[in-house]
């Protein structure tokens, strides 16, 4: 992946010299784009928007999603870049709020299925989606004829004690994007009584994704079956399995409420001196040839039903049909205080 690149700067001299020998030629035109780390994109991919513009595209990572919008932000009106992409609906009103981006109607939109534009002005225009929910190891319950959990609220019957592990929600975007689950499943009135009963049978929490899959996840060696993760998660163990298998070795729960849909967006900078260019990079985002490069380069899924996907996702990916909702607005004005209540009550 071309997450850098590197330019040679001439000295004046050296300039000079060549422009008096050879005919001039219009310079290759460069397009700075902002992201979280976790972005990822096809060296072919960007090759294409590059050889189609006659432009060069520069990457610049700035840590996780919340960190980049900050540095977003604090650059408002003099941007560090001309497109920026990552902002999800758990940070979007604070994005839209500082200003930062400005509205394009990309022609792409009309492709678009309307449950991804949460800003009416084009703003912030969707790019993909990822569903966190409860995944289990098939194994684990088959052995012992358990039936597995089919809904939030069976996790807090007795046969499911200490069996979830979940991520901290102040530490891990899925353990923010449970805690919003259940607080959009059960309200703000009974979301933390319903963790309170977690806490009761024994929920274990740990900092990250990747801890509480890769090393309390029984399916990896631990103990618990039962982990919060993504929809995504059963084909993604099919196509990264070391030996061939027909079926997932886990499964998602998708009972309606029970998971929480991330959207990640991407929007032209205030103040970009490139608005043609960024026009183009947005469009180019949108199109099914970077669409179907999403999967298995971010783990999420293309907005842009166009996109074609790997037959494994198509036969194996869990899409809740109604995923839990809460408005970018009450995330923006409650998220903290949601989570120093959640705190006082599961880690106290």
């Amino acid at each position: 992946m071309k997450k850098n690149r590197i330019f040679l700067l001439l000295t004046f001299s050296l300039v000079f010299a060549a422009c008096a020998s050879v005919p001039t030629t219009p310079a290759a035109q460069t397009l700075t784009v902002m992201t979280h780390d976790s972005f990822a994109v096809s060296d072919e991919v960007v090759d294409a928007f590059e050889a189609e513009n006659d432009a060069i595209v520069q990457f610049i990572l700035v840590g996780d999603a919340g960190t980049a919008l900050t540095q977003a932000v604090l650059a408002a009106g003099n941007p560090l870049a001309d497109v920026f992409y990552g902002v999800d609906n758990t940070f979007l009103s604070r994005a839209l709020d500082a200003g930062i981006f400005e509205a394009y109607d990309s022609p792409l939109l009309a492709n678009i299925p309307e449950q991804f534009k949460l800003d009416s002005q084009n703003r912030a225009l969707p790019v993909d989606y990822g569903d966190v929910c409860l995944n289990y190891e098939v194994a684990y319950f088959d052995d012992r004829y358990i039936s597995p959990p089919g809904s939030l609220e069976d996790l807090l019957l007795p046969e499911f004690e200490g069996m979830l592990v979940v991520q901290n929600p102040v530490t891990s975007s899925p353990g923010l994007a449970f805690l919003l689950a259940t607080i959009g499943h059960f309200g703000e009135d009974g979301y933390l009584d319903y963790w309170q009963g977690l806490v009761d049978n024994d929920v274990l929490v740990v900092n990250d994704w990747e801890t509480a899959y890769y090393t309390e996840f029984s399916r990896w060696g631990g103990t618990r079956p039962i982990v919060v993760s993504y929809g995504s998660s059963p084909p993604f163990e099919i196509i990264f399995a070391e030996q061939p298998m027909q079926e997932p070795p886990t499964e998602v729960v998708v009972a309606d409420g029970s998971c929480f849909r991330q959207i990640e967006f991407v929007g032209i900078l205030e103040g970009t001196q490139n608005r043609e260019l960024a026009e183009k990079w947005v469009d180019f985002m949108l199109s099914p040839t970077f669409q179907e490069d999403i999967p298995l380069q971010m783990f999420v899924f293309p907005i842009n039903p166009d996109a074609r996907l790997d037959e494994t996702f198509v036969e194996f990916m869990a899409v809740p049909d109604q995923p839990a909702f809460v408005s970018p607005e009450d995330i923006a004005s409650k998220r903290e205080t949601w989570i120093e209540d959640w705190r006082e009550i599961v880690l106290r």
